[in-house]
């Protein structure tokens, strides 16, 4: 970021604005819907601002203009449409240390004005440090359809309640309380338009001491974090990331999928190395339920999607012997993934109707897995941890009858910027995959031919 995006306080600050033509006008629309006192510097005002003056929401300066004018404001706007005096009414809010707004005139900027959703005291900015106006405002357009009208009267009542809140509700069951109110009953009640019966939902279980639904034991969310984009997300997956109080992840996790997640949520990296488990999947198990019967919200942040070779069973039975409220957010797995960066679809009419997906190690022993009686003719088969056993796996589908001509794709980190792409047959894929550098975390597709294809050696970063 070149610019820190930010909120400024306007109670009891002036907010100046020079210029009374449209662009001022412009900038007084937006300065109106605060609380600031607004001062218009300008030989003339448009009706607009005239107006403004006249029914007392701003004060008119029409003498000449100096650094004091600008002095201790919250913030300037210079919107006069020349461009020499512009310079010159920026140098003297330079001059006085207020940060100004030149319009038109980025070089002269200290702050911009982003496009505002307005749901007062639930506010939106969205900012492209100028870049693209015009992508913020259809980005605002989409946050208005998101956000429902009286969303800000929930968030304003939610202050009034905060003082009742902290009397008669335990600290570590205040979260809980709020996820209610916002996420549950009295958020739907108040959104279609029952205020009152919200009100009285949220008055009661203040009284009570805490949500009616507030967990006991806390929950756990097995959530599939995709193949690396963060986009590439479920939006569940990402509304339980920012409930979590605590979020355990892997060491395929993309960390910009964790930066979706709530600031203060704690952060815990169980990652495993084949070869090296420093965290046995055993230890993670106790570790994650253990922080679940606290109470708090866990999530249990996998690579791709957490029910494919993500050992979900075992983790699942341990939270459910002990009585741990579970759930599983599906996630896109690599094989969708690389399919996608390739261009192609999983499955053909007439080439592949069946679908495999399959990992190159055995759970038990690590050894590697026969995947041969898996690449039946018509079949597409995806294989999960396989670019290290890629000699073993050609050698065990050439055993099987699949000719050494087979298309196979490698895609390394689909998805991610790091991404890379191979393209191969089944004779040269070890070999093609040592050349490429292709290690560690990488899909393989083989094809069952049905026409005879002519392919060529093709690495794309």
């Amino acid at each position: 970021m070149q610019s820190f995006p930010m909120f400024i306080r306007t109670t009891g600050r002036r907010v100046v604005i020079a210029g009374g033509g449209e662009q001022a006008a412009q900038k007084a629309r937006l300065v109106t819907r605060t609380d600031a006192s607004l001062v218009l510097l300008a030989p003339d005002l448009d009706p607009e601002l005239a107006a403004l003056v006249d029914a007392g929401h701003a004060s008119w300066h029409q003498g000449p203009v100096t650094a004091a004018l600008f002095e201790g404001a919250a913030m300037g706007f210079v919107a006069t449409g020349c461009p020499g005096i512009d310079a010159s009414l920026h140098a003297l809010a330079v001059a006085a240390r207020c940060p100004v707004n030149v319009v038109d005139q980025p070089a002269l900027c200290d702050l911009t004005t982003p496009s505002i959703v307005d749901r007062d005291p639930v506010v939106v900015a969205i900012g492209t440090e100028g870049t693209a106006p015009v992508l913020a405002r259809q980005i605002k357009t989409e946050v208005e359809r998101l956000l429902p009208p009286n969303i800000g009267q929930l968030a304003a009542f939610a202050g009034r309640m905060r003082a009742a809140v902290a009397a008669r509700i335990p600290r570590e069951d205040r979260r809980a309380f709020w996820r209610w109110v916002f996420g549950g009953d009295p958020a739907a009640a108040w959104t279609r338009g029952a205020e009152r019966a919200a009100a009285r939902q949220v008055k009661d279980a203040i009284a009570r001491g805490g949500a009616p639904d507030a967990p006991g034991a806390g929950a756990i969310a097995y959530v599939g974090a995709g193949p690396g984009a963060r986009d590439l997300m479920t939006m569940r997956g990402v509304a339980r990331l920012q409930e979590a109080d605590v979020i355990f992840y892997d060491r395929l996790v993309d960390p910009d999928v964790l930066e979706l997640a709530r600031r203060d949520a704690e952060r815990v990296y169980v990652g495993k190395v084949v070869g090296a488990h420093a965290w046995p999947q055993d230890r993670i198990n106790a570790a994650v339920v253990g922080e679940a019967r606290k109470g708090r919200r866990v999530v249990r942040l996998k690579s791709g999607d957490p029910g494919i070779f993500g050992r979900l069973d075992e983790e699942l039975a341990a939270a459910r012997a002990v009585g741990i409220a579970t759930e599983i957010v599906p996630g896109v797995t690599a094989a969708c993934a690389a399919a996608a960066t390739l261009g192609r679809s999983l499955t053909s009419r007439g080439r592949s109707d069946t679908l495999m997906l399959t990992t190159a190690r055995r759970q038990t022993d690590g050894a590697v897995a026969d995947v041969s009686r898996l690449a039946k003719r018509g079949t597409e088969l995806a294989i999960y941890m396989g670019v290290s056993a890629a000699s073993d796996l050609a050698a065990q589908l050439a055993e099987n009858g699949l000719p050494v001509d087979a298309r196979v794709e490698i895609v390394s980190e689909a998805s991610t910027r790091r991404q890379t792409q191979l393209r191969t047959t089944l004779g040269a894929m070890a070999r093609d995959i040592e050349a490429a550098g292709i290690t560690g975390c990488a899909l393989i597709l083989v094809s069952n031919p049905g026409a005879p294809e002519t392919l060529v050696l093709e690495k794309v970063s």
